[in-house]
C-alpha cells in the first residue's frame, strides 16, 4: 500500500487561505479530488493524507466530506481550534469521524513564534497526546526552540514536522536546524514528513543534490521508521511536478532503499502514525 502522508484540495474563493498568493495563477484555482486522482494512478499511489490549508473548521468540514465520497483519501488532518475553552468538546466531536485522523494548527501563520508553549494551547495539546491523536507540525526553523519546549512538557506527543520544518535549502543553512532536529528526534513520538522541498530550493540546481544533506541528517535522526513521503500536491506544482515529488525521495535514499524501506517511507510509516485501520481493505 502506497500512500502520499501530505496533500491538499482547496475551493479557492470560499474558504480563508491566509498563505495564498491570488497573483500566482498555479495556486489560485480549485483543487479537487478529480484533478489529482490520474496523478495517482501514474505514479502508483494507493491512497493519501488531505490535509487543512485554511484555519477554519468548515474547511476540515470539506475534507471530511470529500473523504467520505473518495476512497483513495485514506484521512484527513483537519484544523481545530486550539485556543478555544471549547476545544475537549471539539476534539471530542471530530473524533467521531472515521475520517479525521489528525489535527494540524495553523502555526506558521501565527506571529508569535512561541505560540505552542501558549499555557492555553499546552492545554489543548495535552488533550491531544492523551488521546494519541496525530499532530501535523507546519513550523518553519524559528519555531524549532519552541517545539522542543513544547515537548519537554509534552513528551509523549505523537506529532509529524511537516517539509522539513522548512529549512533554507538553497543556501544550504544546515545550523542550527540540524542540532535542533537532532534534539526533537530524540522523541520517540515525533517524525518528520519528506515533503515540501522543491520550494525551498533553487530551481536551476538538481535539487536530489541540494536536499542530500537535509535527508542523509533526518535518516541518522529518525531512522527509515519515522519518516513519510508526502507530495505537497498541489503547492509542488510551482516548482515541479507530482511525479519529481516521488523521483527526489528516491535518490536521495537511493543508498539506504532496499524494499523494506521503501514500503515504509512510501506507505507503511503512515499507516502506522495515522492509524489507518481500513487503508490495506
Amino acid at each position: 500500500m502506497r500512500i502520499d502522508s501530505h496533500q491538499h484540495f482547496w475551493l479557492h474563493r470560499h474558504f480563508d487561505y491566509p498563505w495564498m498568493d491570488k497573483s500566482n495563477s498555479v495556486v489560485y484555482r480549485d483543487y479537487l479530488p478529480e484533478n489529482l486522482k490520474p496523478l495517482l494512478r501514474e505514479n502508483n499511489i494507493d491512497q493519501t493524507i488531505a490535509v487543512q490549508a485554511s484555519p477554519t473548521l468548515e474547511e476540515t468540514d470539506f475534507l471530511l466530506a470529500l473523504a467520505k465520497d473518495n476512497f483513495f483519501i485514506a484521512g484527513v488532518v483537519g484544523w481545530l481550534d486550539l485556543e478555544s475553552v471549547h476545544f475537549p468538546d471539539q476534539l471530542e466531536q471530530y473524533c467521531k469521524y472515521s475520517g479525521f485522523v489528525g489535527i494540524r494548527p495553523a502555526v506558521e501563520l501565527i506571529d508569535d513564534i512561541r505560540w505552542l508553549v501558549r499555557p492555553s494551547v499546552l492545554r489543548s495539546l495535552q488533550e491531544i497526546a492523551k488521546k494519541k491523536i496525530p499532530l501535523d507540525l507546519i513550523v518553519w526553523p524559528q519555531h524549532l526552540p519552541s517545539v522542543i519546549e513544547m515537548l519537554t512538557k509534552i513528551p509523549d506527543l505523537l506529532g509529524v514536522i511537516d517539509h522539513l520544518a522548512k529549512p533554507n535549502i538553497q543556501d544550504n543553512c544546515l545550523q542550527p536546524w540540524k542540532t535542533h532536529i537532532t534534539e526533537i528526534a530524540k522523541y520517540p513520538g515525533l517524525h518528520c514528513k519528506l515533503s515540501g522541498m522543491f520550494p525551498r530550493a533553487n530551481p536551476s540546481i538538481d535539487i536530489s543534490k541540494q536536499v542530500q544533506p537535509f535527508v542523509s541528517h533526518l535518516l541518522r535522526c529518525f531512522g527509515e521508521d519515522r519518516l513519510m513521503f508526502g507530495s505537497d500536491w498541489p503547492v509542488c506544482l510551482t516548482s515541479s511536478d507530482y511525479k519529481s515529488s516521488i523521483e527526489v525521495i528516491k535518490k536521495t535514499v537511493s543508498c539506504h532503499l532496499s524494499t523494506k524501506v521503501e514500503t515504509a517511507i512510501f506507505g507503511g510509516n503512515a499507516i502506522k502514525f495515522y492509524r489507518l485501520d481500513g487503508a490495506e481493505k
